[in-house]
């Protein structure tokens, strides 16, 4: 019996190149209760996204004709998906590779092979921030939860800029065009607001300055 409690029926746009993990982890997450769709690399899924906006993307990094990063950065150029969480799954585990792949816009990096079980609860905890984002917006933002972050964090201006654009959705690289700044440098000023405010990702950062009132 499948377990819906809580899912609504959730869409997830699962896409690798690998057809065994595509049939693993799509009938383990169907059995779990979402709707899943499929693509085998990142040219396809935007045929998908096309046509339908899931609730999240799964994503594999290293693929063929389009790898995870090249979508992202064209998901996140969208506004019809930039706000869409992606999850990259990856074999490559090493320090720099999680900070590159959330720095070019992932929300969450999970290195292959991993466990069924983290991957649902991965799922899950992203489709609660996003929820709990909507609420908070529908509420006016001061009466949702708020995160919590030390009361004496103060942001530059120029990290108030890009934490501002961080929260519409967009990726490192977007934003230092925007600013007219090395990529590099974004990516400074995104890990140095974390280590301010004790985050742990994008998503939590982008959540904090919408209920924070900064955008």
């Amino acid at each position: 019996m499948k377990d819906n409690s809580q899912r609504d029926s959730k869409k997830l746009l699962l896409i690798d190149d690998d057809p065994n993990l595509i049939l693993l982890v799509k009938d383990y997450l169907e059995f779990r209760g979402y709707d899943v769709m499929t693509a085998e690399n990142g040219r396809e899924a935007l045929e998908v996204l096309d046509n339908k906006v899931p609730d999240m993307i799964i994503c594999d990094v290293m693929m063929p004709e389009m790898d995870g990063y090249s979508l992202v950065k064209h998901i996140r150029q969208e506004p019809r998906t930039n706000t869409i969480p992606v999850l990259f799954l990856s074999a490559k585990g090493q320090s720099q590779d999680r900070v590159k792949g959330l720095n070019e816009g992932a929300d969450v990096y999970m290195v292959k092979p991993f466990e069924p079980e983290e991957l649902v609860a991965q799922v899950e905890s992203s489709l609660k921030q996003i929820k709990r984002l909507v609420d908070g917006r529908g509420r006016g933002l001061g009466e949702g939860p708020t995160i919590h972050v030390p009361h004496n964090v103060e942001l530059t201006p120029t990290e108030l800029k890009v934490v501002q654009l961080v929260a519409k959705g967009m990726a490192n690289r977007n934003i230092a065009e925007q600013l007219n700044v090395s990529q590099r440098t974004i990516e400074s000023h995104v890990s140095n607001m974390l280590n301010k405010t004790s985050l742990k990702n994008r998503t939590e950062l982008a959540r904090w300055a919408i209920e924070s009132n900064m955008t």
